[in-house]
């Protein structure tokens, strides 16, 4: 029985220290720039197709308002952001393989655009921005990048373009948690980025029995440099 306890105890305290994950920390300097994922209204706006789910999780979190607050400091410090947005068009649909929310998002018609050189449709569509963000993506300090197909950035030129204007560090947030940002955090992360995320200006659907924003959060925890707050981050900006 004493050898059990003595066992117990010691596999206890081994949990207990991974338990204690380190937090390499990050250092906002002239070589960080900001990523913002799917700002788009399908995400953010009462009307887009994916509120019903995403809706609690963005109210919440205030993401609305904390993305504005990413843009703001940015354009305030003229610091360079990048935005990966996500469109779907007509040749998209005729894909034959396809994962759950890949076919889904087919489905609904998420992000949908009627031409990849003509913008016929755009405005105000659930492909199109926040409203509010408007006036900060056709500033001079964004740098929208060629859409992401799935979740991730492996289909863009995000990488690219954050190399060639000579960044290594990245604050990331947009939408969704669970899906394109953690998939960015992590391509980046295998790409040689260092990369921090803000955790309230993103959101996750909420569906019976499944929180995907809290089970992103952990992953950022776990993979990510450090993990700020909106407040947090734009404080350290401020500096």
């Amino acid at each position: 029985m004493k050898r059990i306890v003595i066992i117990l105890v010691v596999i206890l305290s081994s949990l207990g220290a991974y338990a204690q994950l380190p937090d390499p920390g990050f250092t906002v300097d002239s070589r960080t720039a900001i990523v913002i994922t799917d700002p788009q209204n399908d995400f953010l706006s009462p009307n887009g197709v994916t509120w019903g789910v995403v809706g609690e999780s963005v109210t919440k979190n205030g993401t609305v308002k904390n993305i504005d607050e990413l843009f703001k400091i940015a354009k305030k410090k003229n610091m360079t952001v990048f935005v990966s947005p996500h469109y779907y068009y007509k040749h998209d649909h005729n894909w034959k393989i396809e994962g759950a929310l890949e076919a889904l998002m087919h489905k609904i018609n998420m992000f949908d655009r009627s031409h990849t050189l003509k913008t016929d449709g755009f405005e105000g569509s659930g492909a199109d921005w926040l409203d509010q963000y408007k006036k900060y993506i056709d500033a001079e300090n964004v740098i929208v990048t060629n859409p992401h197909k799935v979740y991730g950035p492996e289909s863009n030129d995000l990488a690219l373009q954050l190399r060639k204007h000579g960044f290594d560090n990245v604050i990331l947030a947009g939408m969704s948690a669970n899906l394109c940002t953690e998939s960015h955090m992590r391509d980046l992360v295998e790409s040689g980025f260092r990369v921090a995320v803000v955790s309230d200006a993103t959101a996750g659907a909420i569906l019976p029995g499944m929180n995907a924003y809290e089970a992103a959060v952990v992953n950022f925890k776990m993979i990510a440099s450090h993990v700020y707050t909106t407040k947090e981050i734009v404080s350290e900006i401020n500096k």
